[in-house]
């Protein structure tokens, strides 16, 4: 029921005042107490899953984008950091809400849900499944083809309510996140619910194989090969790749060029509500 209600509704689009968008691999927990940041968000989800943790005493909200590198150590990670929040002895309980993924050929997304309801039965704590509208509950079909319906997510802290929607902002240093996820990250925390900061990096890799041979492929041969769903992706997926495997070449080496103090970049959300860096000297 819940699934059904949450298809029907038409994508909302979320403006950048008062939102943190989170990409994929990426995790970021905050309470109604928040004065910075309103509204979680994550999009382009195809096979990857959305998860919300929320606890209904002390409100402390996590959203994370799953693709299933991990997903046990994962669901560990954001059951403490929304238990860092909330006193467990008070009023009030965890529930979960899982959007995302379809019927996809190579049933990746069955895997990813099967893992994820796995991974929070494991968990000492007792969480309760609210919204379960993923793989079968989230598919679509158009002349044999498959498609996710609801591609991402909105979660308002204050409210506690869950949308779908789109993000025609994606920031701050949407390709260096991505160039993260492509070299292979773990699951990371990109915000300081207690400062109200966004802290990207410092983040290392080694130069990207082949880089310039994938530059130089046509769009066709990019979403074939660097999509687990390249039938269902969204519009943007290759030039969005691009921009990151380009982002890559510039920066072979991010110790010097991006992070040559080993210090994060460092966002907070100005008078309108929008991101900007802080001066590292600063703090």
């Amino acid at each position: 029921e819940k699934a059904k209600l949450l298809r029907s509704q038409p994508a909302q689009i979320v403006e950048p005042k008062g939102l943190l968008y989170v990409q994929q691999r990426e995790f970021a927990v905050t309470t109604p107490k928040d004065g910075s940041v309103s509204v979680l968000g994550s999009d382009d989800a195809t096979t990857c899953h959305l998860v919300v943790l929320r606890h209904t005493g002390s409100g402390a909200t996590c959203l994370t984008h799953c693709d299933g590198s991990d997903t046990e150590a994962e669901v560990s990670l954001i059951m403490s950091s929304v238990k860092s929040f909330s006193n467990t002895t008070e009023y009030g309980r965890l529930e979960v809400h899982l959007v995302g993924g379809f019927n996809d050929d190579r049933q990746l997304s069955q895997k990813l849900t099967n893992q994820l309801l796995r991974a929070f039965d494991l968990q000492q704590d007792d969480v309760h499944l609210v919204t379960f509208c993923v793989t079968e509950l989230n598919d679509r079909e158009e002349k044999d083809v498959h498609f996710p319906i609801i591609y991402g997510i909105a979660v308002n802290v204050k409210t506690a309510e869950i949308f779908p929607a789109t993000f025609p902002e994606k920031g701050p240093d949407e390709d260096l996140r991505s160039a993260h996820v492509l070299t292979g990250a773990r699951l990371t925390n990109i915000y300081d619910a207690k400062m109200e900061q966004l802290h990207i990096g410092p983040y290392f890799w080694r130069p990207f194989p082949h880089v310039n041979f994938w530059l130089e492929q046509d769009d066709q041969q990019i979403l074939q090969n660097l999509s687990t769903s390249p039938l269902a992706e969204p519009p943007h997926f290759v030039s969005h790749i691009r921009s990151t495997l380009t982002f890559l070449k510039e920066h072979p080496f991010p110790s010097r060029s991006l992070f040559p103090d080993r210090k994060p970049r460092i966002y907070k959300k100005n008078q309108e509500g929008l991101w900007e860096q802080v001066c590292s000297d600063k703090i």
